[in-house]
């Protein structure tokens, strides 16, 4: 294996069978040890904080890959922190999509002038760039067209498949009486003909999630969602 790419929080390395494995870490992101999902810096470190993140993205991407819905995932090896994954070619230098369902977090903070901290969204969806210079900036659909990251209608179906991914994690949790409030996830092209794929994770250091009211930290919340 040869490393490729030391990420927030996994590492990424490339296998001779022309695929790639990815190494969960215990780091999350966050800012002055606090958690925050959207943050674009390692805020803090928590014992156990990978495999908890793996054993969920290895839940949601088996699910997803049931329901037939493109991911890059292959297979999942708890004890050692690992994902094998199809390589997928990034939008542009990589973007990340939320899907919002609560006003919370930097949603809130850019807009506080005309909503409430908590208010219902429609699986509202949001593009930015991985950009840590500029502190991952959004970016709209024309803009991502002209800037050639993305055409308009690899946009609709990136917007399609969020929400409709969104919505599958959303109803999962709320089985366990957890609501989502929001979620980020990142796609690729993956395969020959290019196909639009969810890409690296889905766990609690991507989402925001609450039961009755209060956050659910991302060691909590798969103990909360796997437990029998």
């Amino acid at each position: 294996m040869n490393i490729v790419y030391e990420g927030k929080t996994k590492d990424v390395y490339s296998l001779e069978d022309g695929n790639y494995l990815l190494k969960f870490k215990d780091d999350v992101t966050g800012e002055n040890g606090v958690f925050d999902p959207g943050a674009n810096t390692v805020g803090l470190t928590m014992e156990g904080a990978g495999k908890a993140g793996l054993r969920l993205t290895k839940h949601f991407f088996e699910l997803l890959n049931e329901k037939g819905i493109p991911t890059h995932y292959i297979d999942a090896n708890i004890e050692e922190s690992t994902m094998t994954v199809k390589p997928a070619k990034v939008f542009g230098n990589g973007i990340e999509v939320i899907c919002r369902y609560r006003a919370v977090g930097s949603f809130l903070r850019r807009y506080g002038m005309y909503t409430e901290e908590g208010q219902p969204l429609d699986a509202f969806v949001e593009v930015t760039l991985k950009d840590d210079l500029r502190q991952d900036p959004p970016i709209t659909e024309d803009a991502l067209d002209m800037l050639g990251i993305l055409s308009k209608d690899e946009y609709k179906v990136l917007k399609n498949l969020t929400q409709k991914i969104g919505d599958i994690v959303k109803e999962e949790l709320a089985k366990k009486g957890i609501e989502l409030y929001d979620i980020k996830f990142e796609f690729g092209r993956i395969g020959q003909k290019d196909e639009i794929a969810l890409i690296d994770e889905i766990s609690g250091g991507n989402m925001r999630a609450y039961k009755n009211g209060k956050y659910i930290e991302p060691l909590k919340l798969e103990k909360l969602m796997l437990e029998d």
